[in-house]
């Protein structure tokens, strides 16, 4: 089982910036594939990146290429999303999440974390 905690969210404005972080643990956590994903009410969550056990690759929606950026420390068992460039259109509930394998070929997110509320304002 592993226990997801999201921290880092608030209220910027546009252009702006935020370092959403992500404190995994419990006995599975092993340098496995983690992400994020984002949510605004009555839309489905839509995955934003995710990067693979060992932190050296990574992948990223379209959307947020060149503006997020995801990394991890791995001796602090803690997942980073580097946010600038901030739109209102960024505005969401941001999730982190973890997969079983410790590569993002193919994730599945059994883990997800509660969330945290990033609010962007033009």
């Amino acid at each position: 089982q592993v226990q997801l905690v999201e921290s880092g969210g608030g209220s910027v404005q546009a252009g702006g910036s935020l370092r959403l972080s992500c404190a995994a643990s419990g006995d599975t956590y092993n340098r496995k594939c983690m992400g994020w994903f984002r949510q605004v009410p009555a839309k489905e969550r839509e995955w934003v990146e995710s990067v693979h056990g060992g932190g050296y690759v990574a992948y990223y929606a379209d959307f947020v290429k060149g503006r997020f950026t995801i990394s991890r420390d791995n001796a602090k068992n803690t997942v980073y999303l580097q946010m600038t460039s901030l739109k209102p259109e960024d505005t969401a509930m941001y999730y982190c999440v973890a997969d079983l394998e410790t590569t993002c070929y193919s994730p599945s997110w059994p883990y997800w974390g509660q969330g945290t509320q990033v609010t962007v304002s033009s």
